[in-house]
């Protein structure tokens, strides 16, 4: 496929359009730009499939890194070594190292299109005239296990690869470069963004604005709350995995519905999250404390929009 006809550079090239059709317009717009890679197939277009070779990259945390691995992830394994191949298209699977190096390559060439992608898009925010008083927000959704414990893809269990995502804010009030280890959620971006432009939010929104931290810095929230819920039984699981979590400094607990086992991470001392402490009785205070944690944070995901006038 020519780079021209892949989809980061469409998105740049539309967003690009919509941008010099702004030039000389000074009414405010909001532009979602969103680039569908990095993803699986790991298909980048011309010069950039070849662009990082596999033996530039290693599985630094290989399966066997970890000491008790939870059930789903041997599971992987166990189907893996059987001529097993992923349960859908669209969950996570076992690979081998090999596997794993080829998809490091291609998608560090998915990565550098869409970095090509965003300097074609913030040249043409510069042309437009509107450079100087615009807002510059950059994320994702969610992140791949990219070889962690062999794995590939997305799925069911936590891990920091899948969890860990960049947030990048860039204000025309104050360009000048910082960085935060402030714990932060991807439901906070919209509470930021409605705080900058000085709109209140409704009823019920769950976000809580970053800008105190970004003008300030300084810390933002205990933990955060982490939830997942599969379409349906896969990777070992007997009915449609049902994930809890909550995930601060200092622990990463993790509650699956209907199984006897869980996950309990010290981050202190296992910062990779290689040995699962749910049953260590040296933990049992610790796992006492955080499900009170994530009991809270339970009781605050209620939907209380739109906002009762009247009980019936």
């Amino acid at each position: 496929m020519p780079v021209e006809a892949h989809s980061s550079r469409y998105v740049a090239d539309q967003t690009a359009r919509y941008l010099a059709d702004r030039q000389g317009n000074d009414q405010p717009f909001f532009a979602f730009v969103s680039f569908p890679d990095p993803h699986h197939p790991f298909t980048p277009p011309g010069d950039y499939w070849g662009m990082y070779s596999p033996e530039q990259f290693e599985v630094a945390l290989p399966f066997a890194a970890h000491r008790n691995p939870p059930p789903p992830l041997s599971w992987m394994k166990q189907h893996f070594e059987s001529g097993g191949v992923g349960a859908t298209a669209a969950t996570s699977v076992y690979a081998s190292d090999q596997q794993i190096r080829e998809a490091m390559a291609l998608t560090a060439g998915m990565i550098a299109l869409v970095d090509d992608s965003i300097g074609r898009v913030m040249a043409a925010l510069e042309a437009s005239g509107h450079a100087d008083n615009t807002i510059v927000c950059f994320t994702t959704d969610h992140g791949d296990y990219l070889g962690d414990f062999n794995l590939l893809f997305k799925g069911a269990l936590p891990f920091r690869s899948i969890t860990r995502v960049p947030f990048l804010w860039s204000d025309p009030r104050d360009r000048a470069p910082r960085s935060s280890a402030a714990m932060a959620s991807t439901i906070d971006i919209p509470a930021t963004i409605l705080d900058r432009v000085d709109l209140e939010p409704y009823n019920g929104f769950q976000g809580e604005s970053l800008l105190p931290v970004i003008n300030s810095g300084g810390d933002h929230r205990q933990d955060l709350y982490i939830e997942y819920t599969d379409i349906g039984p896969r990777l070992g699981f007997e009915t449609a995995a049902r994930v809890r979590a909550i995930v601060n400094e200092r622990w990463r607990y993790t509650y699956y519905k209907n199984e006897d086992w869980g996950e309990l991470y010290d981050l202190e001392k296992d910062p990779f999250e290689t040995h699962n402490r749910w049953d260590d009785p040296g933990y049992r205070d610790a796992r006492f404390e955080l499900s009170e944690r994530l009991n809270y944070h339970l009781s605050c995901m209620m939907d209380e929009s739109p906002a009762a006038n009247r009980l019936s």
